[in-house]
């Protein structure tokens, strides 16, 4: 199905807007992340999505055809994944993926068809009469996402599904889940405050911040052509270039860049992997920090701006610490953002 939000919004009865007018569809089959900071209105928008939360009035909610805003959370017919999984612990793996399946009194072959369908599809059989609690954390993570698609809802709705994942395994399961949404060709939202999550797994992305949707599009779209500082600090770590503009000119503390168009009235933003440590450069300054990250280095280098620089070195033989470096960077690499596109 297609979802369709317009004029949506949320005002706790405090005063709390936290949710400002919002516009968004998610096309059929598509995989959309809602990307963003604590606060910034991304889980309400998730609630009032599943009927979770009642939006203020004049808000609209729209299954394909239907105008679901007034329908209660158990006619919505949505498949929610929540951070904590929820799942039954006196039940086993077989009967919780069924428990929804059980409630829609279908006959029992029915039943046993479905369930074995998705469980099959998420590699579960093996599992299906263990305890919930002789699982570990993927496993778990598994039998929430195929409970979820069981009763074949409308939508699938995910809440920060990894996040209770140690690191390692989140990598992981990020990588699988985005296999198993896209082999059960259903329309799904997730919320999620990481933004490398956001990036494997969504076909597209909409970052949100202050109550609002900054930016939305292609991971790819939002890394190479943020349309605000927020998004461009916030989706890849950009780092602002702070210094003196004149024309095509960039002066830093260490040396003068050249841009490739005028800079004037400008926000400039870098990317760690676009800026090179070459003899050749004409930025010079001094390694603060080297930390290995197994495929590369990071570079931290002081004296170019007032803030820390980062450069991504990913060959052998990295400079040390308090070495003088001269740096280059392309002037098509870097981010030209006006002034009073802040974002959030």
């Amino acid at each position: 199905m297609t979802l369709r939000l317009t004029n949506t919004a949320k005002t706790f009865p405090d005063g709390t807007r936290a949710l400002l007018s919002t516009d968004l569809t998610v096309d059929k089959g598509e995989i959309v992340s809602l990307l963003g900071p604590s606060g910034c209105g991304k889980t309400t928008l998730l609630r009032i999505i599943a009927g979770l939360e009642t939006p203020d009035p004049g808000s609209d909610i729209w299954f394909d055809d239907d105008n679901v805003t007034a329908l209660p959370v158990e006619r919505r017919k949505v498949g929610m994944v929540f951070q904590s999984y929820a799942l039954f612990p006196n039940m086993s793996v077989r009967a919780n993926i069924g428990y929804g399946l059980k409630m829609q009194k279908l006959p029992k072959d029915k039943i046993d068809a479905r369930l074995n369908e998705v469980m099959d599809m998420c590699q579960l059989q093996e599992y299906s009469a263990r305890a919930i609690t002789a699982l570990s954390g993927g496993q778990r993570q598994r039998v929430a996402l195929a409970r979820a698609i069981a009763p074949r809802p409308r939508l699938l709705l995910l809440d920060e599904p990894l996040s209770a994942l140690d690191a390692a395994l989140r990598e992981a399961l990020r990588d699988e889940l985005a296999i198993l949404l896209r082999e059960f060709q259903i329309t799904a939202i997730f919320v999620t405050h990481d933004q490398d999550e956001a990036m494997a797994i969504a076909d597209r992305v909409a970052v949100m911040s202050g109550g609002r949707v900054a930016q939305s599009g292609t991971p790819e779209e939002l890394y190479r052509n943020p349309k605000s500082t927020f998004v461009a600090g916030f989706v890849g770590n950009a780092m602002h270039l702070d210094g003196k503009i004149k024309g095509k000119t960039l002066t830093l503390n260490g040396g003068k860049l050249r841009l490739s168009t005028d800079g004037s009235d400008q926000n400039i933003y870098v990317r760690a992997e676009d800026v090179q440590i070459d003899a050749k450069g004409p930025l010079t300054g001094q390694v603060e920090t080297v930390t290995f990250l197994g495929s590369h280095y990071r570079v931290g280098i002081k004296g170019i701006m007032p803030s820390v620089l980062t450069s991504i070195y990913s060959g052998y033989n990295a400079p040390k610490v308090g070495e003088t470096v001269k740096v280059m960077i392309e002037p098509n690499a870097l981010i030209l953002l006006p002034n009073q596109a802040s974002g959030a």
